[in-house]
């Protein structure tokens, strides 16, 4: 089963917990200085905060997949609309590990399609396609 996803980029983050705290009525499954998610199974959907010095609102929105399988499903789909796409196989952000694969779609919207494998310790480095090129690690993906 896929589970939707969105980051927001947000300038004060304890007090966007405990916004979202509030709205969904539990806690963050994780909560780092720069970080928290949301495992939601009502509405199902990760959803996630982080802490941003630059743009606020809306990073990036996705599809998360449970296995590698349903991922390449959607891969294949991403391919057939004839977008550009930027595969990231080992990508370590957001205090995960995970194979991933980024696409903007015609109103240069950035979607992350993705399997999570591990978590880490780490907030790490992830790169989102830029805007309106060919996919290039530029920017990162949850600024």
């Amino acid at each position: 089963m896929h589970r939707f996803h969105i980051n927001i980029s947000v300038a004060d983050l304890e007090k966007s917990i405990e916004f979202y705290r509030t709205l969904f009525g539990e806690e963050p499954m994780i909560h780092k200085d720069d970080y928290a998610k949301w495992m939601l199974d009502d509405p199902r959907i990760n959803f996630a905060i982080s802490l941003s010095k630059g743009h606020r609102g809306i990073n990036h929105i996705g599809l998360q997949a449970d296995t590698l399988e349903q991922l390449g499903d959607i891969q294949e789909r991403l391919r057939a609309a004839d977008a550009i796409v930027f595969d990231q196989p080992d990508a370590h952000c957001c205090y995960a590990r995970s194979t991933k694969t980024w696409v903007r779609d015609p109103d240069d919207v950035a979607w992350e399609t993705f399997v999570t494998h591990e978590g880490t310790t780490q907030y790490g480095e992830d790169f989102a396609p830029a805007a309106g090129a060919r996919p290039e690690p530029e920017t990162r993906c949850c600024n």
